[in-house]
């Protein structure tokens, strides 16, 4: 048995060093980048100012053990409102918050730029889509509720 695993143990070796890492597949199998909440009735009157649009978002949350590019992948409403991620990365374990209104980009923060809602308050579907165009999670709502809800 030792001379079984004394031969496996250069191939392990070999393999660990072309991937990074003994379990990238399986760790980020493990875990997803998902819509973690979304607050789709800001705050307040619907007034249409800056602030009123950046209390509308929406979180993503890597629950991977690696951090996930999400350089082309897209947030999408109901009516195909589309937010498509620039070259952004989500760390591991970390989110990322992305606000209906204009803002300064940064590390947790993103804006959508948009000078109107998208979400509709009464029922929605936010849908992530990958860079490739497959479906990673989806969210909906269909009542005005307490104005946010966690997937």
């Amino acid at each position: 048995m030792r001379r079984g695993i004394r031969a496996a143990l250069p191939a392990l070796a070999g393999a660990v060093a072309l991937t990074g890492t003994l379990l990238s597949s399986p760790a980020e199998a493990a875990g997803r980048v998902y819509i973690y909440h979304v607050y789709y009735d800001s705050p307040g009157s619907d007034t249409g100012s800056n602030s009123s649009l950046n209390g509308e978002w929406i979180r993503i949350k890597n629950t991977t053990s690696a951090a996930v590019s999400l350089k082309g992948w897209k947030i999408k409403d109901r009516t195909g409102y589309t937010y498509t991620f620039g070259d952004v990365k989500v760390g591991a374990g970390n989110s990322k918050k992305v606000h209906t209104g204009t803002g300064t980009n940064d590390a947790y923060h993103k804006y959508w730029g948009r000078e109107w809602y998208v979400w509709n308050n009464t029922a929605d579907t936010a849908t992530l889509y990958k860079a490739n165009g497959t479906k990673a999670d989806d969210c909906s709502w269909s009542s005005r509720g307490s104005g946010y809800k966690y997937c």
